[in-house]
């Protein structure tokens, strides 16, 4: 589909203005890269084998690229024309064999996406936290995937520990609730974009019939949200001990809900499959 064709969204237009810079500030970040290892770690034993993954949400492709690596066959879509133009940049200057088909396409258009089936999907870091309609967004992936497909879904978390320690002990009130009415309007460059935060049980809701949840992985419990880098950086050795902190936690049926991130496994279910 061309630039032209698909209508741009508010989330799309924010993130083009953060695109030339977001592997520096978030990807290549201690943070950004500790959370993301643990999201791979996850998604290393739920993708088995050579599949045909739909991602949506790929950003700057670094989640697209690193299941090429692995072997998979990747259609890796996105909202912003800069966030796609980046990710077809890093393909061809990384891996230009990868198995990784670049498309713009925001979520919320998945009904023009060919209904070609696919094995797997995956949304990474919040992507589908803009998306104002997660049952549509179930319907159009079931017309895509069969019986048994997984997904691997991380949504940012209604509650997040962290983040309203932070803001608390700052004196800034409003921002540490931000989240807990389960909508917010985040400010991006000037853009506005309206921001859900559904609770685990909302989004299990949301995607059933279609999918089950098999479980719920908490990201960023102990590691900090990406924001907190600078102040990160101050205690290099303190991350490795959060982030093992982290892979002890992530199961806990309390704390993993109050991490930055929640990864969410579903499984497609056999009804009205196919």
């Amino acid at each position: 589909m061309s630039a032209d064709a698909c209508p741009a969204t508010q989330a799309g237009l924010a993130f083009d203005t953060l695109a030339e810079n977001y592997d520096a500030h978030f990807t290549r970040s201690s943070i950004g890269r500790a959370q993301r290892d643990a999201v791979w770690r996850k998604a290393v034993e739920v993708f088995r084998g050579k599949l045909s993954i739909l991602e949506l949400n790929c950003g700057t492709g670094e989640d697209a690229l690193f299941f090429a690596g692995l072997g998979h066959r990747i259609t890796a879509l996105d909202a912003s024309h800069a966030m796609i133009d980046r990710a077809s940049r890093r393909k061809e200057d990384e891996a230009p064999d990868a198995a990784v088909d670049f498309r713009l396409l925001p979520t919320e258009d998945l009904g023009a996406l060919p209904s070609t089936h696919f094995d797997a999907v995956f949304s990474n870091f919040s992507g589908l936290n803009c998306v104002d309609d997660l049952s549509e967004v179930a319907t159009q992936l079931a017309r895509r995937t069969a019986a048994g497909a997984p997904a691997l879904l991380c949504f940012s978390t209604r509650f997040c520990l962290w983040e309203s320690a932070r803001y608390l002990l700052c004196g800034k009130g409003r921002k540490a609730v931000r989240r807990w009415s389960g909508h917010s309007t985040a400010v991006l460059n000037g853009v506005n974009v309206s921001v859900h935060y559904p609770t685990i049980g909302d989004i299990a809701i949301a995607f059933s019939p279609h999918f089950t949840l098999r479980s719920a992985t908490g990201i960023g419990i102990f590691v900090p949200p990406s924001y907190l880098e600078s102040w990160m950086q101050r205690f290099p050795r303190a991350l490795s001990t959060l982030a093992a902190a982290d892979r002890i936690a992530c199961h806990l049926p309390v704390l993993r809900a109050l991490g930055d991130h929640v990864l969410l496994h579903f499984l497609r279910t056999a009804e009205d499959a196919g």
